[in-house]
C-alpha cells in the first residue's frame, strides 16, 4: 500500500526535474525570444523600415528644383500623375518642407519645434520621431532616380570624378529618357512636347562617355538668382558713385557760373564811363 501510494509523489518530482532540467539547458537568448516573442513582433510590425537615402533625395529635389520646375512654372505645365518628378512621390518632401533653417548652426523641427545644430541631427530626429510621416511605397524614392538627374553634381559632399562607364550611361541615358516620356507625353499639347524636348537637352544628353554634352546646360533657378542679386549689388554699389558724380559736376558748374560772373563784374567796372 505504501508503495502505490508514493507512486504519485515520485512521477510529479520526476516531472518537476525534467522541467527544471529544460529550463537550465535552455540559453538566455532562447528565453528571452520566448518570453517576449509577442512584444518583439509587436516592435517589428511598427517598425518603418526605409530604404531609401535621404541624402540622395535630397540631391535629386534639388536637382529638379533647380534645373527643371522653372521652366515647368514659365510653361504653366501640370506634371501629370504618373510622374515620378512630382513634390508629393517624394517620400521626404513633407519633412523636408518641415525643416526651418534660421542661421548655420540652426535647425528647427516644424512639427515639435525642436532645435538642432546641424542639418544631420534633424534628419536623424525626423526618422527617430516622425517617421510615421513617411510614405514608403513604391515609386516614392527620389534617390532612384540620381542616375538620370546627375545627383552628385548637386550634393552638398561631391563624389570624386571616376572613369566613364558605358553601361552605367547607357542605363541613365534609358531612365533618363523614359522621365521625359511619362512626364512629358508629347501628345499632350505643345507645352508637353517643347518640355520633352527640354528635358533630353537639360538632364540626357551628358548621359554619354564622349564629353559632348554638359549637364544642365540651359541654366536653371540658381544661376537666374545669382544673375540678379550681382546686378542689383552693382546698381548698389554703382548708384552712391552716380549721384556723387552729378554733385561734384553741379558743384564745379556752379563756382564756374560765380566765376564768369566776377569776370564780367570786373570787366564791366573797368569800362571808361
Amino acid at each position: 500500500m505504501r508503495s502505490w501510494a508514493n507512486r504519485p509523489h515520485s512521477s510529479l518530482l520526476a516531472s518537476f526535474l525534467a522541467a527544471s532540467w529544460l529550463l537550465v539547458a535552455a540559453s538566455p537568448q532562447e528565453l528571452h525570444e520566448a518570453s517576449g516573442s509577442r512584444i518583439l513582433h509587436h516592435t517589428k510590425s511598427h517598425t518603418h523600415e526605409v530604404h531609401c537615402s535621404r541624402e540622395r533625395s535630397r540631391a535629386a529635389w534639388k536637382a529638379v528644383d533647380e534645373y527643371l520646375m522653372p521652366f515647368v512654372e514659365k510653361e504653366k505645365y501640370e506634371l501629370p500623375s504618373k510622374c515620378r518628378l512630382r513634390p508629393e512621390n517624394d517620400m521626404f518632401r513633407e519633412q523636408e518642407q518641415h525643416k526651418i533653417h534660421f542661421d548655420v548652426n540652426e535647425w528647427r523641427c516644424g512639427f515639435c519645434k525642436k532645435s538642432f545644430r546641424a542639418e544631420k541631427f534633424i534628419d536623424q530626429h525626423f526618422a527617430n520621431r516622425h517617421s510615421n510621416l513617411l510614405d514608403n511605397s513604391q515609386g516614392r524614392c527620389l534617390a532612384d532616380l540620381c542616375g538620370a538627374l546627375h545627383c552628385d553634381l548637386t550634393m552638398e559632399f561631391k563624389k570624386p570624378k571616376s572613369k566613364c562607364n558605358a553601361a552605367a550611361a547607357a542605363r541613365n541615358r534609358h531612365l533618363c529618357e523614359s522621365l521625359a516620356d511619362s512626364c512629358f507625353p508629347v501628345n499632350q499639347g505643345h507645352s508637353a512636347s517643347r518640355l520633352h524636348e527640354f528635358f533630353l537637352r537639360q538632364f540626357c544628353d551628358a548621359h554619354t562617355c564622349n564629353g559632348a554634352s554638359k549637364p544642365f546646360p540651359k541654366g536653371g533657378r540658381k544661376q537666374t538668382n545669382r544673375f540678379y542679386l550681382a546686378l542689383c549689388i552693382l546698381t548698389m554699389l554703382l548708384l552712391p558713385v552716380f549721384y556723387l558724380i552729378v554733385f561734384l559736376h553741379q558743384r564745379e558748374m556752379k563756382k564756374g557760373d560765380q566765376v564768369f560772373k566776377r569776370i564780367g563784374k570786373t570787366v564791366h567796372k573797368k569800362k571808361p564811363s
